[in-house]
């Protein structure tokens, strides 16, 4: 092989192992050069494009934003920067807020509910560096033992698509 192909096969097996890290070895990746933050996103992006149709787990990505905040994560770590979560993509349930993006908790009378300003949990996740690519399903009003309702459809177990990952947090379950 060549170096160059050396170097996309080690970059791909870096990706691989941190889709299934704590968001602590991402962000360690990322501070210590390993791994850039537009890389990770679009290995993340790849991925959720792949495997989401299956599963449903992300209801609303916000794919022009998470790819803005990538560029800027990794411009301030080439700066030095440093952060607890700088660079790490996330999702957010759905009934958090994010500025621009719809917060429906489920219920189809509120597909128009764009919220104006980001929640507080979600604020602080940007604080911390994180990089919001964009919301996971619930329950109708987070009330059900499974992720379904008439707005985003059902959740499904990604190991095994008969079962459901659970309620409240099935869509993040799933997404995990």
């Amino acid at each position: 092989m060549n170096a160059p192909a050396d170097t996309r096969h080690l970059k791909t097996a870096l990706l691989n192992r941190l889709s299934h890290a704590s968001a602590t070895e991402q962000a360690r990746a990322l501070a210590e050069g390993q791994i850039s933050a537009s890389e990770l996103l679009e290995h993340s992006l790849e991925r959720i494009a792949r495997l989401n149709p299956a599963i449903n787990a992300l209801v609303v990505l916000d794919l022009e934003r998470a790819r803005a905040d990538a560029r800027a994560a990794d411009a301030a770590l080439a700066r030095g920067e440093r952060r607890p979560l700088l660079g790490v993509p996330v999702s957010v349930k759905e009934n958090f807020d994010v500025a621009g993006l719809p917060t429906t908790v489920g219920n189809p009378a509120q597909t128009g509910n764009l919220a104006a300003q980001d929640s507080a949990a979600v604020a602080g996740l940007r604080e911390a560096g994180a990089i919001v690519l964009g919301k996971s399903n619930v329950p109708l009003a987070l009330a059900d033992l499974q992720s379904y309702n008439a707005v985003y459809g059902l959740s499904r177990n990604p190991w095994d698509p008969a079962r459901t990952p659970g309620g409240s947090s099935g869509g993040s379950a799933a997404a995990l």
